[in-house]
């Protein structure tokens, strides 16, 4: 059973109990009462004080030894940090809303295109996908050696760079720049397939936002794990790391949803709908300017969410570690 849950379970037997504003009479086990196993103390924090009753020393605790089951430590009860993290999950879930475009609409985008090149050489249109691939690689390498010291001489500031919440937030908004682009493509697509030049405009065109769409995907997704892995407690990283993974699979979900909740509306009344078999009797660059709309208000939660965001703070390590070496001394 997790930490959680036990506190949960605990709280049906001291519900009554008030919790101190001061955060005094809140239960921790000393160091030299257990080993240290390179895990370190959760320092108690005000959010979700309603858990905090799990870890209030009551008089009975007083008189009788700690019993696990009827007295969670404040490092256990503080395992509550992992529902901190859920606002800023879920608007990075509907961020990847528009990195999936890529596998679906964006090569449906570029099959309508003109595919042929010099030579009469033809691209399958599922290779711009290669574009995403070097932005997002070409993008992680150059952060540290380039980007980094450019922005630091730019803004002339401490040479502090963007924190998690930061680049996760720069993410979306290039994603929804991706959207704004790819839409605006697709608009000309549409007249170049009304005249007589048909398909006539280059599959080239997509190249920008498959680039914007890659550097996104390394601020969003990298960033991602780095906050999701730091914020949770020691022994629950995987979780962490799962939760900033999860994103991704639940995307695929949201998306259909979206798709067909928006052909059922705009494919009424005998009309083809937005995003029909047949791109040329569709409108594909509206179905962009919506996904661009809802990812614009995806980073204004973020902000609010990721402004409202406490760090979790956890004891110093170098002394986590100084009492784990004077134990081991002790025990020998």
């Amino acid at each position: 059973m997790c930490c959680l849950c036990s506190a949960c379970i605990l709280l049906a037997f001291v519900w009554d109990v008030s919790v101190p504003s001061n955060g005094e009479g809140i239960y921790e086990v000393e160091r030299k009462q257990g080993k240290n196993n390179g895990v370190r103390r959760i320092l108690h924090t005000n959010g979700f004080k309603y858990l905090d009753r799990a870890s209030i020393i009551t008089l009975v605790d007083m008189v009788k030894p700690a019993n696990p089951w009827h007295l969670c430590t404040i490092t256990q009860v503080e395992v509550k940090s992992i529902l901190k993290l859920l606002p800023i999950w879920f608007c990075t879930v509907l961020s990847s809303v528009v990195f999936i475009q890529m596998l679906s609409l964006f090569a449906e985008q570029g099959a309508a295109m003109n595919t042929t090149t010099i030579s009469n050489f033809h691209i399958p249109p599922a290779s711009m996908f290669a574009f995403d691939i070097i932005s997002t690689s070409t993008f992680i390498l150059l952060y540290d050696k380039l980007i980094v010291p450019l922005y630091i001489k730019v803004t002339k500031r401490e040479p502090k760079p963007p924190s998690e919440l930061q680049r996760i937030g720069i993410g979306i908004a290039m994603a929804m720049a991706s959207m704004i682009i790819a839409a605006i493509v697709e608009q000309q697509r549409l007249k170049h397939a009304g005249s007589k030049n048909t398909r006539g405009l280059s599959i080239f065109w997509q190249i920008p936002q498959y680039v914007l769409v890659g550097v996104s995907e390394a601020f969003v997704y990298v960033a991602q794990m780095e906050f999701f892995a730091t914020q949770t407690p020691d022994g629950l990283k995987s979780l962490g790391i799962r939760l900033s993974m999860s994103s991704s699979a639940m995307v695929s979900y949201i998306c259909s949803i979206i798709l067909t909740t928006v052909m059922a509306i705009t494919s009424t009344n005998g009309e083809a709908g937005w995003v029909p078999p047949d791109l040329n009797d569709g409108h594909l660059d509206r179905y962009f300017f919506l996904l661009a709309a809802l990812t614009a208000i995806n980073l204004v939660l973020f902000v609010i969410c990721a402004k409202r965001y406490s760090p979790t703070s956890f004891e110093n390590r170098a002394e986590n570690m100084e009492m784990g070496t004077q134990e081991q001394a002790n025990e020998a």
